[in-house]
C-alpha cells in the first residue's frame, strides 16, 4: 500500500508540473510580444493609438502592449479583467469587474469603451487585444435591456448545459460591443486585434463573444436555442420582447461593415497540447487524443476512462486532452466544470477499473473553475476512498453539483492561483504499466 501511494504521488507530481507547462506556454505576453517583433507598432502622423484589452489575460496584454507603442505616440489605454487579475497600469484606466456572472464594474467599462470609440476618428489606430472571459467582463446591454436581465439570461446559459459558442451567439444579439459591434463603433478608425484563444476550435466569433468579429447567428436563432430546450418563458419579458423585435427587423438589415476590421491568433489550448508532449520525460509516451473536446462531463468521463483503459502494457503512456466541457446544473453545489469531470472520471474507474498506476487531471488554464478557488481536480485510484474515510458520498455530492466539497474531503484540488491567462481546459490521464 506504501509503495502504490508512493507511485500515486510521482504521477501526481508529474501530471502537476505538465499542467504548469501547459499554463506557461499560453503566457499571452510573449505571444503579443512576437507579434509585435513581426509586425511593429508604427508611428501616427497626427492621430492616437486607442489601446482596448478585454479578458482574463488582459493585464500582461495591456503592458506588452504599452512597451510596444512607438516613443511620443498619443494614445489612451483601457483595461477591463475579472478581480483576480485586477491590478493598476501605468497609463491605463483598468477596470476590475464580475466572471462569469457581469456586474456593475463590467457594466461602468463597457461604457467606458463605448465612450472612448465615439471619439475615434480615421486618424486613430484602435487596438484591441482579447482574452477569454471578456464576454462576461463588459455586458455592454442594447436599449431596452438592463443589467440585470443581462445577468439573467447569463445565469440561465450558466444553468442548462449551452457551449460556449451558444452562449456567446445570445451575448452577442443582447450587446452592442460583442458581435463585432466594437468594430462598427470605431468607424472609421481602423481596429487591430490581438487574440488569444480559450475556445475549442479557435472561431474569432466566439471569443470574448467576438467583439471585432462577424456575428455568430441572429436574433431568430438565439430564440431557437431557448425554445428548443422550453426555456423562452424563463427569459426576462424585456429579452424576449428585444429578441423579438430583432428577429422580426434583421431580415431587412444590411450585413455588419466589419472592413475597418483586422484579426490576430496569438495563442491558444492546441499550442499548450503540444508543449505538454514536447515536456514529457524520457521514457514516456505521448498523444494528443482530442484537442477539441466537448460534451457534458456526465457523458465525457466514462468516455474518457474507455480511452486510456486499452494502454499498453510494459509501458508509461500520457493521454491528453483540450476543450471546454459543460454541466448541466441539477443542484445547488459548488464547483466547475472540470472538477466534476475529475471526480466522475473516479467513479467511472472505480465501476470499471484501470489497471495499472494513474493519475487524471482536469483543470483550467486561467486557474479559475467556476465561482471557486480550485483550477480543478487531479484523482488517482485512492481518490473515492478518501472522500469516503472524511464522510463524504462522492455520487450524492455529484447528484447535486457538489465537486468543490467532493474534492475538498479527498485533497484533490488543484490550486495554483490566477494565472492572467486563459486557453481553455487540459486533461491529462497519465498510467504506468511498465
Amino acid at each position: 500500500m506504501a509503495e502504490q501511494q508512493k507511485d500515486n504521488q510521482s504521477l501526481r507530481d508529474l501530471a502537476l508540473a505538465l499542467f504548469q507547462v501547459g499554463v506557461d506556454a499560453a503566457n499571452p505576453a510573449h505571444g503579443l510580444a512576437r507579434a509585435f517583433e513581426k509586425h511593429p507598432l508604427l508611428p501616427l502622423e497626427t492621430g492616437r493609438y486607442l489601446i482596448i484589452a478585454l479578458g482574463k489575460a488582459a493585464n500582461a496584454m495591456a503592458e506588452t502592449c504599452l512597451k510596444a507603442l512607438p516613443d511620443g505616440t498619443p494614445f489612451e489605454a483601457l483595461v477591463v479583467t475579472n478581480y483576480e487579475n485586477a491590478k493598476a497600469i501605468d497609463g491605463a484606466s483598468c477596470f476590475a469587474a464580475g466572471h462569469p456572472v457581469p456586474d456593475a464594474n463590467g457594466l461602468a467599462a463597457g461604457q467606458a469603451i463605448i465612450a472612448l470609440l465615439e471619439g475615434a476618428t480615421a486618424k486613430d489606430q484602435v487596438i484591441v487585444l482579447i482574452s477569454g472571459g471578456g464576454s462576461a467582463l463588459v455586458p455592454a446591454p442594447i436599449d431596452g435591456i438592463s443589467l440585470e436581465d443581462k445577468i439573467a439570461v447569463n445565469k440561465l446559459l450558466l444553468a442548462n448545459g449551452y457551449a460556449i459558442h451558444e452562449m456567446n451567439l445570445v451575448r452577442q444579439t443582447l450587446s452592442q460591443l460583442k458581435g463585432g459591434g466594437l468594430s462598427q463603433l470605431a468607424h472609421p478608425a481602423k481596429v487591430q486585434s490581438y487574440i488569444l484563444s480559450d475556445v475549442v476550435g479557435d472561431d474569432l466569433s466566439t471569443i470574448a463573444s467576438g467583439p471585432t468579429s462577424p456575428p455568430l447567428g441572429t436574433a431568430k436563432d438565439a430564440m431557437a436555442l431557448f425554445a428548443d430546450k422550453g426555456l423562452l418563458d424563463a427569459l426576462p419579458g424585456a429579452v424576449r420582447t428585444a429578441l423579438e423585435t430583432k428577429a422580426s427587423s434583421e431580415q431587412d438589415s444590411p450585413p455588419a461593415d466589419l472592413s475597418n476590421s483586422s484579426n490576430s491568433l496569438i495563442g491558444s489550448n492546441a499550442i499548450s497540447l503540444e508543449a505538454i508532449l514536447e515536456a514529457l520525460p524520457m521514457g514516456w509516451r505521448g498523444l494528443i487524443l482530442d484537442d477539441l473536446l466537448e460534451g457534458d462531463v456526465e457523458e465525457v468521463a466514462p468516455m474518457l476512462r474507455d480511452a486510456v483503459a486499452e494502454a499498453p502494457n510494459g509501458h508509461k503512456t500520457a493521454y491528453i486532452w483540450g476543450g471546454e466541457t459543460t454541466v448541466t446544473l441539477k443542484g445547488d453545489g459548488k464547483g466547475g466544470r472540470n472538477q466534476e469531470l475529475a471526480a466522475r472520471f473516479a467513479l467511472a474507474a472505480e465501476a470499471e477499473p484501470i489497471t495499472g498506476c494513474w493519475v487524471f487531471l482536469s483543470g483550467g488554464t486561467d486557474g479559475r473553475d467556476g465561482p471557486t478557488d480550485s483550477a480543478g481536480g487531479l484523482v488517482d485510484p485512492d481518490s473515492l476512498a478518501r472522500m469516503r474515510d472524511a464522510d463524504t458520498d462522492p455520487a450524492a455530492l455529484l447528484a447535486n453539483n457538489d465537486s468543490y466539497k467532493a474534492l475538498q474531503a479527498s485533497s484533490d484540488h488543484i490550486e495554483i492561483g490566477a494565472t492572467g491567462t486563459n486557453v481553455a481546459d487540459i486533461q491529462i490521464c497519465l498510467i504506468d504499466r511498465s
